[in-house]
């Protein structure tokens, strides 16, 4: 086999790869001797079929598998003996023409192909010394507490029906059939609906002409649906709505007590506050955890700089690219609405892909030199709670990442990151600082909220992108399968609950 190397530029490289036709047909021998003894064939004894019948027969079909044989194991090897890791899948070209490839599969012609790539490019790992980082902590008092402890109360209050005309805090059970210009809209009925009254759950002015109906009522109502409205066609529209009250019941005693505690599963109401506390404790972990982590990518950005290959940067901003016009097609806004132009929140995207995929390939090597793995309780634990995200998908989730190639790697990669992100925590210089909440909550100078949780707050057009919190550190791993849409929220409420 010859290996010759046709193109280096920069990260780019592509290799020529001839195997001589003796050395295919000699290979060809060795399978058809070994098929000799294993082939029967109607006329013949068991291992007396002349090799060049079983040629004949059989030697096209043997010539294929033993082409794709090579096409699929040798690339791989020869990056091994070249020291070489390729950013992407190879790819590989070989003759399309048909005289050609005929030859080659009855050995008169050698055989060649190329392989092109993208190598990672060698990155040598810094000191990180001078990596340091401050640590935002809030001590979380007894009345945010007991203020959480009440909002679950309330969750959890009970109502008894009244006589007499809905008040504020009232709960109101109701059919209601609204309309835009006289037509009924999808999700604009419900059929025993319950609200209470005050809650903030239906749109602007809904609730409040609520206000003094009483059961048997029946009642049509006239509000409008906010301009930023999610669904496009309802934004900004009048809509009325025909109600008939069914109930109308007041609020019991709200009462914080193990008896409270009991209804919810939990032994008392001291070890309530406990798991309250925790559950608190555990949010504003997360979000200083985010900032920690950002200061960290943001100094790691400033210490590498390096060409990162094309191939991963391209489809990091086609996966970034393809979010952000979802978004914006669900919201029904445009680039312009965002206060930038499709250009200009190209050039953004494209800058956040390559320092995503940079900031990716350093980690990787951190990670790397510093023995890092996940192991399979962790891999299996990130499985359990994809399946915990799609309730009713179960099968399907484990087919995709049983049946996926490279599906494993979405799992892997941000468990990795973070334990490198740990390894890195345990080297460089860490000041914690006492905040307040709503410091530690506070937007950054780009306007990013940096307690953002990634999983839900999309990133709008218009933010600086390349400021944003770097990705998980695989690149381009295959996403799991979406997630159901939930069925459609009656359009009455608010989609800010």
């Amino acid at each position: 086999m010859q290996v010759t190397e046709t193109l280096a530029e920069g990260l780019k490289r592509e290799i020529k790869v001839v195997i001589p036709k003796q050395d295919m047909e000699a290979q060809l021998n060795v399978r058809l001797a070994d098929a000799k003894d294993k082939v029967r064939i109607n006329g013949f004894r068991p291992g007396k079929v002349p090799v060049a019948h079983l040629r004949k027969m059989y030697g096209k079909s043997i010539m294929a598998d033993l082409v794709n044989e090579i096409v699929r194991e040798r690339p791989g090897q020869i990056l091994s003996e070249r020291g070489e890791k390729s950013a992407t899948q190879p790819s590989i070209a070989m003759t399309e023409d048909e005289a050609e490839a005929e030859k080659i599969l009855n050995a008169q012609a050698d055989f060649e192909f190329t392989l092109s790539y993208e190598v990672i490019p060698q990155i040598d790992l810094k000191s990180t010394d001078n990596i340091s980082v401050v640590r935002e902590v809030v001590e979380v008092s007894e009345d945010e507490v007991n203020e959480q402890i009440e909002k679950i109360a309330e969750s959890a209050r009970t109502f008894e029906t009244k006589k007499g005309k809905a008040a504020e805090g009232d709960r109101v059970t109701m059919n209601y059939l609204g309309k835009v210009d006289g037509e009924a809209f999808d999700g604009g009925a419900a059929e025993d609906a319950e609200l209470v009254l005050g809650s903030g759950r239906f749109i602007p002015g809904f609730e409040d002409q609520l206000v003094g109906v009483k059961a048997g009522d029946e009642k049509q109502i006239t509000v409008t649906f906010p301009a930023d409205y999610p669904a496009a066609n309802l934004a900004g529209k009048e809509a009325t709505f025909d109600i008939t009250v069914k109930d109308v019941a007041a609020p019991a005693a709200l009462e914080i007590n193990d008896e409270l505690a009991t209804k919810l599963g939990i032994e008392s109401v001291d070890r309530l506050k406990e798991i309250v506390r925790g559950q608190i404790e555990s949010q504003y972990g997360n979000v200083t955890r985010q900032k920690v982590k950002r200061q960290i990518l943001d100094q790691l950005d400033e210490m590498y700089q390096f060409e990162s290959p094309q191939g991963l940067v391209d489809a990091e901003f086609e996966n970034i690219w393809r979010q952000i016009n979802t978004d914006l097609q669900q919201s029904g806004k445009t680039f312009e609405d965002e206060g930038t132009t499709e250009e200009d929140a190209r050039a953004d995207y494209r800058k956040l892909a390559e320092r995503r995929v940079r900031l990716g390939l350093v980690l990787s090597e951190i990670g790397e030199k510093a023995g890092v793995e996940v192991t399979e309780e962790e891999m299996q634990r990130a499985l359990y709670a994809q399946l915990q995200q799609f309730p009713g998908q179960q099968k399907e989730i484990l087919d995709f990442f049983r049946n996926t190639p490279g599906a494993s790697a979405s799992l892997r990669a941000p468990i990795f990151e973070e334990k490198v992100v740990d390894k890195l925590l345990s080297e460089i210089k860490v000041t914690d600082k006492t905040v307040t909440k709503e410091e530690l909550m506070a937007e950054d100078e780009d306007g990013a909220e940096a307690a953002e949780k990634p999983a839900k707050k999309k990133a709008a057009p218009k933010k600086a992108a390349a400021k944003a919190e770097a990705a998980d550190a695989g690149e381009g791993e295959e996403a799991a399968p979406k997630k159901k849409a939930a069925p459609k929220k009656k359009a009455a409420e608010d989609s800010a609950e």
